[in-house]
């Protein structure tokens, strides 16, 4: 299987393309902290799905619960961008709509890792 074929690299993939994009209309004293440690933890999470992707699949189990404990980091990073004001609502509202899909996609990868 080719590892940039599935369904959740690819969404995290593009979901890391929306945050670089806006990071220029993000305040520079928060793009330098906050912004940097958001973009950091979804290269991460990024990591972890390719790595995942290329164990067999009784050994992918520790790294889709690293990637699931990197995507709830995310969550929060991004909440706290909205709440000190670096990131509108409309922007806020399309990354946690992102963050969700690739939530239920990891649950799901995750629930059929267990049951094998």
């Amino acid at each position: 299987m080719d590892e940039f074929d599935i369904p959740i690299f690819r969404k995290t993939y593009d979901l890391y393309k929306k945050v670089y994009a806006i990071r220029k209309q993000v305040p520079k004293q928060d793009r330098f902290t906050l912004w940097q440690k958001l973009d950091n933890t979804i290269l991460m999470l990024i990591e972890y799905i390719l790595h995942a992707s290329s164990l067999y699949k009784e050994e992918k189990l520790p790294t889709l619960e690293q990637a699931s404990s990197k995507l709830n980091v995310l969550r929060i990073l991004v909440r706290l961008a909205y709440d000190i004001k670096s990131i509108d609502n409309k922007k806020y509202t399309a990354l946690q709509q992102d963050i969700d899909e690739i939530g239920r996609m990891l649950g799901g990868w995750i629930k059929s890792t267990k049951s094998h």
